[in-house]
C-alpha cells in the first residue's frame, strides 16, 4: 500500500521480525481520525446518558414498536414513547435493586428481540448493573455455564423460555435467585419455581416492586463494566467479552460519525428494523445508537417465515443485514425478474450492466443512470419497504455480486463492515459512495487503528511489495477489556496492546481492507498442501445452484469433500429436464445423477475462479435440510460451527471418502 492511500493515514512504521515475533506492518487509521482517535467527551460516562438525554429531547416520539396477533390475525405496529420506555426502565431498575442486585453485579437477559429486552438493558444501565445477554437459541448447558460463570443472580427471560430456564435451575441454583418473565407466568410455573427455591415474577408483577424515583441513581464511570457479552463461539465454551461504558459509548459516537460522512446522521424520522439477535454486538450497538438519536425501533415477530411481511409493515429507513439475508433477497428479486419474461429480463440486464459500468467508472449512484432508475430500478426499493436510505451488512463477507446488486438500488447507500465482539462491533466499514471498496470491508472506524502481522506458515507477508497480507490486529478506544475470568485467553490475543483477530486481511490501494482468510480455518492435506477452507466456501458459494456449503478435509486425506444444501428450485429444474419427479425434495437429494450434476457445476465454478486442483471437490452429499441453529450447526449470525458439523455428518463424511477412493482406484 505504498501509493494512493486515499482514505487512511500512516500512524506508525512497521517493525521487522524478531526471534519471538513475526514482522508487523505499518499502523493506519482512517482519515476521519486524522487528529487522533475518536474519544468520549468528558461529560459522557455511560451509554445510559445517551438514552436519558434522548428522553428529554423526544419524550413523546415513538420509541419501541411491535405487532400484536389477535385471533391468528396480525395487526399494525403499536408503539410506546421514549417517556413511557424511560419510566418503565426506571421502575424495573429499582425492582432489580430490591432483589439485592447492586451496581457492578450481573443481570442476565435471555430471549429474542422485543421492547422488554431493551427496557431491561436500559434498566441495568440506569443502575450501573452489568447486563449479560444470552442467545435465545442457547442450549441448557450453555445457559448454565454463563449464569454460573458470570454469577448471574437475576435473569429476564422471554415468556416462552421460562420452562427452559427452570429446567436448568438445578445446575445454577447457587447463583440464580430471581427469574422475571417478559410476559405472564402460570401458577404451575410459579409452583415449580418455588420448589426449586427461585422466585418467579411476571413483567407487570416485577415492575410494581420498583419505584419511579430517578434522583438517586448511582454514579457511572467510564471504566465500569457495561456488559459481559458471551460469544456464541464456533468452538469450545463461550468466552465472556468484557465491554466497559467507554467502549460502547465511543462506538455509538463512531457509528454516528461514519453515517454522517457516508449518508447522514439518523434522527426522529428514522425507523430501524430489529431482527438480528440483540444478544449479538452488531444489533445491540446499532439499537443503542438509534435510541440516542430519537429514532424508532420496530421488532419482528420472531418467525423467519414472516420476516419480509414485518419489513413491509414497518417500512424501515435503515436496514441491517447479514449476507444470508441479503443473498435471499437478491435471489428472490432475480427470480421475479426471470419469471417476468425473456424481453424484460434482457432489458433489466442491459440497464443493470449500464449502471454498474458507470459506477465502476466513478459516477455516483445518483448520477450513474437517473433515467434508468425511474424506469427499471425504483421498484427494487419496495423489497425492503420502499424507504430504506441506508443498508448495512456485517458478520460475514458479502458476495461481490450481491454487494454490487445492492449498490444499484436507488437512494439506498450500502456499507459493508467488519468487526468482532471484542471490538464492540464494527471496526472497519466501507464508504457508501466509493465503488472501489466493493469486495472489501472498508477503512478502520475512527476509534481504532489497524495493522497486519505476517503469518509465515501461511505465506502471508505484511511487508509484501505486491499486496501486504497478514493477520488483522486492532487497538483503540472501542476495544474490549479482556475475557471474564480468563486471563489466559486474554493473554493469547492481546499482545503488546494489540488484539489479534485471527482473520487474514490484505490492504488495498485505496486504504481499504479485504478479508481473505481465517487463521484458524486452515488445514494441511496429506500431500502437504494448505487449504484455506473459508476462502474456498466463499468461492463455491458463487455457484447459483446452492444455498449452503460446508467443505471438509484433513491431514490424513489427499482431497476435499463437501456437504451441500442445494437451492430447491435448481434441483427441481434439473429433475424436470431429466424426467425425474420434482415433488420429492429429499429423494432428489439422494439421486446419484443429481449429486454428480451438482458436483460438476461446483467444480465448474471452481475452475472459473481459478482454484487449484487440490482445492476441487471429489465428492459431495446433497443435504435437504439447511444448516440451522436448532441443531447447533451455525451461530446466530450464520457462521458455520465446524466441529459440530463434523460430529453431525461424521458418518456421511466417512462414506464420501470411502466411495471417492473406490471410484479413483
Amino acid at each position: 500500500m505504498a501509493s494512493a492511500v486515499d482514505h487512511v493515514l500512516l500512524v506508525e512504521e512497521g517493525r521487522p521480525a524478531t526471534a519471538e515475533h513475526p514482522s508487523a506492518g505499518p499502523v493506519y487509521r482512517c482519515k476521519y481520525a486524522k487528529d487522533g482517535l475518536l474519544d468520549l467527551p468528558t461529560d459522557i460516562d455511560s451509554p445510559w446518558q445517551f438514552f436519558s438525554e434522548a428522553v428529554k429531547k423526544y419524550p413523546n416520539e415513538q420509541m419501541l414498536g411491535r405487532r400484536l396477533t389477535t385471533d391468528s390475525k396480525v395487526g399494525p405496529y403499536t408503539w410506546i414513547t421514549y417517556k413511557e420506555a424511560h419510566d418503565a426502565a426506571i421502575r424495573i431498575g429499582s425492582a432489580i435493586r430490591s432483589r439485592g442486585v447492586d451496581p457492578g453485579h450481573c443481570c442476565g437477559i435471555y430471549g429474542s428481540n422485543c421492547p422488554e429486552w431493551i427496557i431491561a438493558m436500559e434498566a441495568c444501565m440506569s443502575q450501573g448493573i452489568t447486563y449479560v445477554p444470552l442467545y435465545d437459541t442457547l442450549g441448557v448447558n450453555a445457559v448454565e455455564f454463563i449464569i454460573n460463570h458470570a454469577e448471574v443472580s437475576l435473569v429476564f427471560v422471554q415468556e416462552k423460555t421460562v420452562s427452559s430456564i427452570l429446567s436448568c435451575q438445578k445446575g445454577c441454583s447457587s447463583n440464580l435467585k430471581t427469574i422475571v418473565s417478559f410476559g405472564e407466568v402460570s401458577s404451575t410455573q410459579k409452583e415449580e419455581a418455588k420448589n426449586q427455591c427461585v422466585s418467579l415474577f411476571s413483567w407487570n408483577e416485577f415492575s410494581l416492586m420498583g419505584n419511579s424515583d430517578e434522583t438517586n441513581l448511582p454514579r457511572k464511570r467510564k471504566t465500569d463494566i457495561c456488559t459481559i457479552m458471551y460469544t456464541s463461539g464456533t468452538t469450545g465454551e463461550p468466552k465472556g467479552v468484557i465491554l466497559n461504558n467507554a467502549a460502547i459509548s465511543v462506538q455509538v459516537l463512531s457509528i454516528d460519525k461514519m453515517l454522517e460522512v457516508t449518508d447522514r446522521s439518523c434522527d426522529t424520522t428514522d425507523v430501524f428494523f430489529s431482527y438480528l439477535p440483540l444478544a449479538h454486538c452488531y444489533d445491540q450497538v446499532m439499537e443503542i445508537y438509534f435510541l440516542s438519536r430519537g429514532s424508532s425501533v420496530g421488532y419482528w415477530r420472531g418467525d423467519i417465515r414472516y420476516l419480509m411481511d414485518d419489513v413491509q409493515a414497518l417500512k424501515p429507513t435503515v436496514f441491517c443485514g447479514v449476507p444470508r439475508v441479503y443473498d435471499k433477497l437478491y435471489a428472490g428479486i432475480m427470480q421475479k425478474i426471470s419469471a417476468s419474461g425473456l424481453l424484460r429480463k434482457k432489458l433489466f440486464d442491459f440497464a443493470y450492466n449500464y449502471k454498474l459500468g458507470n459506477m465502476r467508472k466513478g459516477f455516483s449512484q445518483e448520477e450513474a443512470s437517473p433515467r434508468l432508475d425511474r424506469l427499471m430500478f425504483d421498484k427494487l426499493k419496495e423489497a425492503l419497504g420502499g424507504r430504506a436510505h441506508m443498508l448495512l451488512s456485517g458478520a460475514a463477507p458479502l458476495p461481490r455480486h450481491v454487494e454490487e446488486f445492492l449498490r444499484i438500488i436507488p437512494a439506498s447507500n450500502l456499507s459493508q463492515g467488519y468487526g468482532l465482539t471484542e471490538s464492540c462491533g464494527g471496526s472497519f466499514t466501507t464508504l457508501a459512495g466509493v465503488f472501489s471498496m466493493v469486495g472489501t470491508v472498508g477503512v478502520p472506524m475512527p476509534t481504532v487503528e489497524a495493522r497486519l502481522v505476517s503469518v509465515p506458515e501461511m505465506g502471508y507477508d505484511a511487508f509484501s511489495a505486491d499486496v501486504p497480507r497478514g493477520e488483522i490486529c486492532l487497538r483503540g478506544n472501542s476495544m474490549f477489556s479482556g475475557y471474564h475470568k480468563r486471563q489466559d485467553l486474554t493473554d493469547q490475543v492481546l499482545i503488546d496492546g494489540w488484539f489479534h483477530t485471527g482473520d487474514i486481511g490484505e490492504w488495498q490501494e485505496d486504504g481499504s481492507m479485504k478479508i481473505i482468510d481465517r487463521k484458524k480455518n486452515i488445514f494441511k492435506l496429506s500431500q502437504g498442501e494448505y487449504v484455506a477452507v473459508e476462502n474456498l466456501e466463499n468461492t463455491y458459494s458463487r455457484c447459483p445452484l446452492i444455498a449452503q456449503i460446508w467443505i471438509y478435509g484433513n491431514s490424513f486425506e489427499s482431497f476435499l469433500v463437501g456437504v451441500v444444501v442445494p437451492d430447491r428450485k435448481a434441483i427441481e429444474d434439473w429433475a424436470k429436464l431429466n424426467n425425474q419427479s420434482p415433488n420429492d425434495f429429499e429423494s432428489l437429494c439422494q439421486n446419484l445423477k443429481a449429486q454428480k450434476y451438482f458436483l460438476d457445476e461446483l467444480n465448474s465454478t471452481a475452475k472459473q475462479y481459478q482454484l487449484k486442483g487440490f482445492e476441487m471437490l471429489k465428492a459431495i452429499h446433497l443435504e435437504p435440510n439447511p444448516f440451522d441453529i436448532e441443531r447447533d450447526l451455525i451461530t446466530p449470525t450464520f457462521k458455520l460451527k465446524r466441529p459440530q458439523l463434523l460430529q453431525h455428518y461424521k458418518g456421511i463424511v466417512d462414506q464420501l471418502y470411502s466411495e471417492a477412493k473406490r471410484s479413483m482406484a
